[in-house]
């Protein structure tokens, strides 16, 4: 029986089948996402506790009631207003420098914006105090929005780099319309459920609420950790992204279909060619399967080594150079 030619069709399907067996592999990286992602709505719950007693410590439902009386009454009173995010300060102990340069401590306003909001900023995104940020919302809603056939929950990660790429534009607009925002959607839905209503200006940095200390680094942490979550998401897909690299590469240089049956079946992914073939310029290397297989799952569960194991490996390599 003769041998089926690849062709671009066929590598395309297979890649698309390896994706997806990829992304539903138990590796560490999808098993670190899984779990910071199941405890997202509880650290966010805690938080909101947390700032909803800080806000109301301010302001007291009772002056709101007083306020809202006032605006009911007087047309030419506008002074309540639904907030999501707000400045919080206390006074601590900040680094400084005395006249002969020396280090000192000294007593300061300590002050950060925490944002509820959906696409509100996290520790380690890019965003600034008042931008909002749309990470957190498409890992918290990643299946919801695979779900959707013009959207891509990965693709900020997968065009890293490429904020003016028409292709990046086109699914994130596509995943922004799906989640919403303050009139419709998950968005509508989440920033409902993180607001309050407040005298003043409906700008948060027009205002700065005093807590104590051990409130806000409660939020900070809070804040630490949906970065982390985003950091979860963002090296899983990108661990996926490295191996199919390596796959489209082996693909391009293999000639025959039996040759990516072997790859796939070597990654654990079982298909056979009838499958690719009914559903629908070779490279100058040609990548033995079994290799390039094993080569893709070194990629996967990546640890740090600690300092302890590197030094365990040096005293390791120069015995066995002393020893030649």
């Amino acid at each position: 029986m003769s041998r089926i030619r690849l062709n671009q069709e066929y590598r395309n399907k297979i890649a698309n089948r390896m994706r997806v067996h990829l992304e539903q592999e138990p590796t560490q990286e999808k098993t670190k996402y899984d779990e910071l992602k199941a405890d997202q709505i509880e650290l966010n719950d805690k938080a909101w506790n947390i700032a909803e007693q800080i806000v109301r410590k301010h302001y007291t439902l009772d002056d709101v009631a007083k306020a809202r009386y006032l605006q009911d009454k007087f047309e030419n009173v506008s002074t309540i207003a639904k907030d999501s995010c707000f400045h919080f300060h206390y006074i601590g102990q900040v680094e400084d420098r005395d006249y002969d340069n020396n280090p000192i401590m000294k007593e300061d306003n300590i002050e950060e914006h925490f944002d509820f909001r959906l696409n509100g900023a996290f520790e380690g995104s890019d965003s600034n105090s008042y931008s909002s940020d749309n990470s957190y919302g498409y890992a918290l809603y990643r299946d919801e929005l695979k779900a959707q056939d013009n959207c891509n929950p990965d693709i900020l990660i997968e065009q890293d780099g490429k904020d003016h790429n028409p292709h990046r534009t086109k699914y994130v607009d596509a995943n922004n319309k799906y989640l919403g925002d303050d009139d419709k959607g998950y968005g509508k839905e989440w920033n409902e459920k993180y607001q309050l209503d407040l005298i003043g200006r409906e700008y948060c940095r027009d205002r700065s609420i005093a807590c104590n200390q051990e409130q806000f680094q409660m939020l900070k942490e809070w804040k630490q950790a949906k970065g982390q979550f985003v950091m979860a998401h963002h090296k899983w897909i990108k661990s996926i992204l490295d191996q199919m690299k390596e796959i489209k590469l082996g693909l391009k240089g293999y000639k025959y279909l039996d040759e990516a049956i072997e790859l796939s079946t070597e990654l654990g992914l079982n298909i056979t060619d009838a499958e690719i073939v009914r559903t629908n310029s070779t490279g100058l290397t040609i990548y033995n399967p079994k290799n390039l297989a094993d080569r893709i799952k070194g990629m996967k569960n990546k640890r740090v080594k600690t300092k302890a194991e590197k030094i365990a490996e040096r005293l390791l390599y120069e015995q066995q150079q002393s020893v030649n």
